[in-house]
């Protein structure tokens, strides 16, 4: 259903995200989960949810460091969950922008009760919009569609999550591990497939002329989807941070 509220889930400890999956889906919600907090904040730039599960302790980034990254962009509750339970950590969590804190381990029921709550009183966040436009490229995000001058182009799923990441971020240098991390669920990452992956993209939505919109490397940090000439920047680029 479209109008599932979306819960990003980042908890490395796959067993209870297992159970956090199960008993939200059951009670309406679409979960989403991140093993990393690279991985979060990847997820939460690509599908904005209305909630973040959040654990403090994460394999490749602290919890604080995860809640102050999404502070900069997304306004929505985020709950901690953790076994650490002094007062020190759970002031410093919430100074960082967390809303809630419950400590590992916890009640299911009453984590439910809360996201209930938190969802209640939640503000409307702006509806991420359904088609992205570049001069004549369009991407149709209902549909999953892209057409450039009027021509529908075939892209595989990576092809298509990259594509969009590169339109959200217009203008500005996008680094290839932001890349890695924003495909990582449709690719395996590595630097050789990410660049197999913009080389086909390149041929198939014609991005490698001088014409605008057009996609420049910048050696040795990652690329540019260059829009200058085409007339407006589309709002939604100069609203992502």
């Amino acid at each position: 259903m479209e109008d599932q509220p979306v819960i990003l889930v980042i908890d490395d400890d796959e067993q209870l995200t297992q159970i956090l999956v199960q008993v939200l889906t059951q009670e309406g919600y679409r979960v989403q989960v991140a093993l990393t907090g690279n991985e979060g904040i990847a997820s939460a730039r690509l599908t904005p949810p209305r909630l973040i599960l959040l654990d403090l302790m994460l394999p490749d980034l602290y919890g604080r460091e995860v809640c102050r990254e999404v502070r900069k962009w997304l306004d929505v509750p985020i709950i901690i969950l953790s076994a650490r339970d002094s007062e020190q950590e759970k002031v410093l969590a919430l100074d960082e922008g967390a809303d809630d804190y419950l400590t590992k381990p916890f009640s299911i029921v009453e984590l439910s009760a809360r996201v209930r709550a938190h969802l209640r009183r939640v503000r409307p966040q702006p509806t991420p919009p359904q088609m992205l436009n570049v001069g004549d490229l369009i991407v149709d995000q209902t549909r999953r569609q892209v057409t450039r001058d009027g021509q529908v182009i075939a892209l595989t799923a990576t092809e298509y999550a990259i594509l969009c990441y590169l339109i959200l971020h217009a203008d500005r240098v996008v680094t290839i591990r932001a890349l890695q991390q924003a495909v990582q669920d449709t690719s395996q990452g590595d630097l050789a497939s990410l660049r197999v992956h913009i080389s086909h993209l390149r041929k198939k939505v014609v991005l490698d002329t001088d014409t605008p919109p057009y996609l420049k490397t910048e050696h040795g940090i990652g690329f540019r989807l260059v829009t200058f000439g085409i007339g407006d920047i589309p709002e939604v680029a100069a609203s992502v941070s």
